[in-house]
């Protein structure tokens, strides 16, 4: 009797399929198909179905009756299964054998570990060009497995699987583009060189979140294996070396390198960073996901020469020599003061005069505070004009009204006068003076 009652509550691909795109849960929009039921379906009256189904966290364990998914997916190209319960491979491909367009399977977060496929069973991904297994601890055979026989497959997604190491195939996949492999656990860069003899056509390569220590191999070995590569990521990555980053340029494509989060670049400060890694990759035209303008290369190139020009001659790297061979030998950027800026005024208070140095980027408000102390005038208030002796005779004086206004944006210099006013009931303006 428990059997019998497990069995009516398993959740098949058809009964959540008919349940979500019934009229009365599922809008009509753009973009969706009105299917009517076929005779003898237990699905009722009709169903609007666009061709891209969102099925996921629904419960799914198997795919039901087959001529019913035939008849309401015959439209299909994306289908979105995460976060169910399929653990038979053959209740995967009867799903996708009677969906024909299908372009898109995301399948990520069923319970796959240990579940293989079987070549005969996998000859039903004939159109699938994107496929999504993150986090189903697939094993490599069923991957070799399905790209075997999914001879258009252009995106491959492999995060959260936990592979330390990649079992190489037999067979390659020459359809494959991009791979996405982050947050597993691989080290060492022999596990990765077998993607490139794996899959030959191979443009992006996300390795990000793996703890991969080093670029391995030779120049010759990095162009015959990667021959098309344009993009990788190595963000997060334990890549500890600069030689590392130099052999990056022996991929004979690439144009795009992403490397934040690596140990190599934790002694250096942040501006210095991005420049020493552009300086290395002189065809790299994205950086970490910014584009690389002309001028910001020339100028990380020219910091790169003044890092390194005063290391002995044994720990200059490569590059150092061919940006000398470019710039020429560079003279140190002349040191900047940036100490704050004084001035001297005259300060007048009726007949007294004072000396006064002014700190220029101190405000209006404290230069008042100041020469109050200094003075030992009253709290009744003062007012204060600055006298440019150059062009006073032209401008008159200028009454330093705003006290929040830094004295720097008064162009103040040595010489110049600043008058002190107190305030009396009957008021003085700048035209008396």
């Amino acid at each position: 009797m428990e059997s019998s009652s497990d069995e009516e509550e398993v959740r098949t691909f058809v009964q959540v399929l008919s349940e979500k795109y019934s009229p009365e849960n599922f809008p009509y929009g753009q973009g969706v198909v009105v299917m009517p039921s076929p005779p003898g379906s237990p699905v009722k009256d009709r169903l609007f179905l666009p061709s891209r189904l969102v099925l996921s966290d629904s419960g799914i364990r198997k795919a039901g009756d087959r001529s019913d998914i035939a008849v309401f997916c015959a439209h299909v190209v994306e289908l979105d299964l995460s976060h169910n319960q399929l653990n038979d491979w053959v209740e995967i491909c009867d799903i996708v054998s009677n969906i024909p367009h299908l372009d898109f399977l995301n399948l990520s977060m069923n319970p796959l570990r240990g579940i293989e496929l079987e070549p005969s069973v996998a000859e039903v991904f004939p159109r699938v060009r994107q496929l999504v297994l993150i986090n189903t601890q697939i094993s490599w055979d069923t991957v070799h497995t399905l790209t075997q026989h999914t001879p258009e497959l252009e995106e491959l997604f492999l995060c959260l699987n936990g592979f330390n190491t990649v079992s190489e195939s037999q067979t390659s996949c020459p359809s494959l583009r991009l791979l996405q492999i982050t947050d597993n656990q691989l080290q060492e860069w022999a596990e990765v060189r077998k993607f490139g003899r794996m899959y030959p056509s191979l443009r992006t390569l996300v390795l990000a979140n793996n703890s991969v220590d080093s670029v391995g191999d030779s120049p010759d070995t990095l162009q015959r294996l990667f021959p098309n590569l344009r993009s990788i990521n190595l963000n997060n990555s334990g890549l500890s070396k600069w030689e590392d980053i130099e052999r990056l340029n022996f991929f004979p494509k690439l144009e795009e390198v992403k490397a934040m989060g690596i140990p190599l670049l934790q002694p250096y400060a942040t501006h210095e960073r991005r420049s020493l890694l552009l300086a290395q990759l002189p065809s790299v035209v994205l950086l970490n996901g910014s584009s690389v303008s002309k001028g910001e290369r020339e100028d990380a190139e020219r910091l790169f020469i003044r890092y390194y020009q005063d290391y002995p001659e044994q720990e200059l790297p490569e590059r150092y020599h061919s940006l000398v061979s470019k710039y020429g030998q560079l003279a140190p950027l002349a040191e900047v003061d940036l100490s704050p800026r004084c001035t001297m005024v005259d300060v007048r208070l009726g007949d007294r005069v004072e000396s006064v140095s002014l700190r220029l980027e101190q405000t209006v408000g404290d230069l008042r505070k100041q020469l109050r102390a200094l003075l030992q005038l009253p709290t009744s208030g003062i007012r204060l004009f600055y006298i440019n002796r150059e062009m006073c005779s032209v401008l008159g004086p200028e009454e330093l009204k705003w006290g929040s206004r830094a004295l720097h944006s008064y162009s103040i210099r040595d010489g110049d006068e600043i008058l002190v006013v107190p305030k009396v009931k009957s008021r003085c303006s700048s035209s008396d003076l």
